[in-house]
């Protein structure tokens, strides 16, 4: 039986590569979208669903459920960017960032866990960042986002493997997608004292997501995850030297490895 797959954030890049990919291969896809009219020619039925808002995440999971009876694999894919530096960033712009990277996700895995349960089956994967092994500059806030996502998903997983669902996270790295399209961008504003660095910054930023990998690499990844028996905790995907920067946090003196971060963007 072909196993049910629910894709958030699933209109466009990389839910969009993964949910195409994953139909290809035989699975039953669902993805999410606040605006699934906006996206006619989906490859794969698009449900509505803002992860901000609990109402439409109990029924777009209902309204799978009541079609297919089942859902056996959740992505948690649905996210936003966002730069700048911290003190500038203003708040309602941050909360707004942990609402969609964490907040988001939390609810539809608190949402989807019952059916999970009552099938004695399901796999989770959150869709996190390389990003959220480091604190970046001009990125704090979504290094910050994904980060948490992926150490409650840490925590998550000693909680519900007696149930016999499996969660684990999936870490991009730099990949060509229409991120920075709809990432907020602290204004670099005139008298500001990080004007010059941050302005630098940024423009590196969306340069290597124009030159990022084709986002079908971690749609390939996704399937591995999901045909492996016992996935590992975290997945990381992406070229060979964001995926080795997380290698370096872990083997480095600190101050070592803060050191190579400031010389990499020229600070």
């Amino acid at each position: 039986m072909s196993k049910v797959v629910l894709i958030t954030g699933g209109s466009s890049g990389i839910g969009k590569s993964i949910g195409e990919f994953l139909l290809q291969k035989g699975y039953i896809v669902y993805g999410t979208s606040r605006n699934p009219d906006n996206y006619k020619n989906s490859k794969f039925p698009l449900v509505a669903l803002d992860v901000r808002d609990n109402k439409t995440i109990i029924e777009s999971i209902d309204k799978v459920i009541g079609i297919e009876s089942r859902i056996d694999v959740l992505i948690n894919n649905a996210g936003v960017g966002i730069t700048g530096a911290v003190e500038e960033i203003p708040e309602e712009e941050i909360k707004n960032n942990f609402e969609t990277n964490f907040f988001g996700p939390l609810n539809v895995i608190k949402a989807i866990l019952p059916q999970m349960r009552s099938q004695n089956s399901g796999l989770i994967i959150n869709v996190t960042s390389i990003a959220g092994f480091m604190g970046l500059p001009y990125r704090g806030i979504y290094s910050a986002s994904k980060a948490a996502l992926g150490i409650i998903t840490e925590s998550f997983r000693m909680e519900i493997k007696d149930f016999n669902i499996r969660m684990t996270t999936v870490a991009p790295g730099d990949f060509a997608t229409n991120i920075a399209a709809g990432r907020y961008h602290a204004p670099l504003k005139d008298n500001s004292p990080y004007k010059e660095k941050y302005g630098s910054v940024l423009h590196d930023i969306d340069d290597h997501v124009d030159k990022g990998n084709d986002p079908d690499m971690v749609a390939k990844m996704v399937l591995k995850v999901i045909e492996t028996k016992n996935p590992k905790v975290h997945y990381k995907v992406g070229a060979f030297m964001q995926k080795f920067s997380v290698v370096l946090k872990n083997i480095l003196p600190s101050k070592v490895y803060e050191k190579l971060l400031v010389n990499h963007y020229k600070l």
